[in-house]
């Protein structure tokens, strides 16, 4: 059920704080946590999910499960940091969301697995497109384009919060940008997704305004601004 929020009692959408609402539903098998605190497996994805409004306790929960000087991801967070923590990275992005999205399959895709890791993150590697480490082909379906058995184009699932599904890790190799690999594959993704009764969603840096008219252009809207946050835990943290 989604969570309220704890200084109105309103129940908050599942987009407002979709990592805690994949954790503490589709996700949890991935989940550790302390307290109310929960993250992936660091080898799954470095999103870790919060409170809506978390306090001290919380934060401290968070120290004491990342350890002193560990660097941790805080998307979405727009609260003030307890003193000593340091941001080390701070973008704007937006959310999303594909109510109206043109899904179509797409005959060249194909399903990737777990055999196909070291290939997923070399491509990663040579194109940039946001966190994937070892273990997130596990978070959902993947589909890639091959050309002359090299793959040369992917995107696939992560976030699952209840009713909706995260289109994630959308890139093309540099040499066979420009032939609209990234739309065929986002359309053939949201296929599956329609399929389990579900919307698809991303998020993108608010400053890709090309990703973000292209998605547009595949039937995606803006549902809100975001924040892309990581920070540096003090040193001198403690459990």
């Amino acid at each position: 059920m989604p969570h309220a929020s704890v200084r109105t009692g309103i129940p908050a959408h599942p987009l407002d704080n979709p990592a805690y609402d994949s954790l503490t539903g589709a996700h949890a098998r991935f989940a550790e946590g302390r307290g109310r605190v929960l993250r992936y497996q660091t080898d799954v994805s470095p999103w870790l999910g919060l409170p809506a409004d978390p306090d001290a306790t919380d934060w401290a929960d968070l120290a004491a499960l990342a350890g002193p000087g560990a660097e941790v991801a805080l998307p979405g967070v727009r609260v003030a940091l307890p003193e000593g923590w340091e941001v080390t990275f701070d973008m704007e992005g937006v959310q999303l969301v594909g109510e109206a999205v043109d899904a179509r399959p797409d005959e060249e895709a194909v399903r990737l697995g777990a055999d196909d890791v070291p290939e997923m993150l070399a491509l990663v590697e040579r194109t940039r497109p946001g966190p994937f480490l070892p273990r997130t082909v596990e978070l959902g379906t993947y589909l890639g384009i091959r050309r002359g058995g090299e793959l040369i184009a992917m995107a696939g699932e992560r976030l699952h919060p209840p009713g909706w599904t995260e289109i994630s890790a959308v890139c093309t190799d540099a040499a066979f940008r420009g032939q609209g690999l990234g739309s065929r594959l986002v359309r053939a993704v949201a296929v599956g997704i329609r399929e389990r009764g579900e919307t698809p969603f991303l998020h993108t840096a608010a400053a890709n305004t090309g990703a973000i008219s292209l998605y547009e252009s595949l039937g995606f809207r803006l549902r809100r601004t975001t924040r892309f946050l990581a920070a540096r835990v003090p040193e001198h943290s403690a459990g």
